[in-house]
């Protein structure tokens, strides 16, 4: 069963409110609180952390959670590859188990994620659920690129929009 994260507030950014399909195959988002990090630490805490030093790789287990500027991400696993040759940067962290990215305006939670340091992307997969302001969109993989502040859902792509006095 999905969390619901009910504390969020979230703010409605659906490609300028254009209608979207129920069922559609992919869908466009805007992603306006994920803008902001760029540049800042990435402080990560877990209950457990094993290094290892020839693969420039980390393993934190046990209620991890990752915070950079406004962007939360937490899961059961969280994989570190840093990059080659320079051991004090990461180039990309691996969640998995109960993800959830949220912000102040947005949560999705998915069965994986992968956060692309370099060029500053997330990709959910595995039952992606986005919840923003009064609407949820549900698909297969959901892509946000964080420093333009947009999304794009995939597969079987589905929500129900509500028409709001119209």
């Amino acid at each position: 069963m999905r969390l619901i994260i009910r504390a969020l507030s979230v703010t409605f950014l659906l490609c300028g409110h254009a209608p979207l399909s129920a069922a559609a195959q992919e869908a466009t988002l805007a992603f306006e609180g994920l803008q902001s990090g760029a540049g800042q630490p990435v402080e990560i805490t877990a209950d457990v952390l094993s290094i290892n030093q020839k693969a420039s790789t980390a393993i934190f287990t046990g209620n991890v959670l990752v915070i950079q500027g406004e962007l939360r991400l937490s899961a059961d696993e969280m994989l570190v590859e840093y990059l080659q040759g320079d051991k004090s940067k990461i180039d990309k962290l691996h969640a998995s188990g109960h993800v959830l990215l949220a912000t102040s305006t947005e949560a999705a939670e998915a069965q994986k994620a992968t956060y692309f340091m370099t060029n500053r992307q997330i990709e959910m997969t595995g039952d992606v659920l986005l919840t923003q302001k009064d609407t949820t969109i549900t698909g297969q993989k959901l892509v946000v690129d964080l420093t333009s502040g947009t999304g794009k859902m995939e597969g079987r792509v589905k929500t129900v929009l509500q028409p709001g006095g119209n």
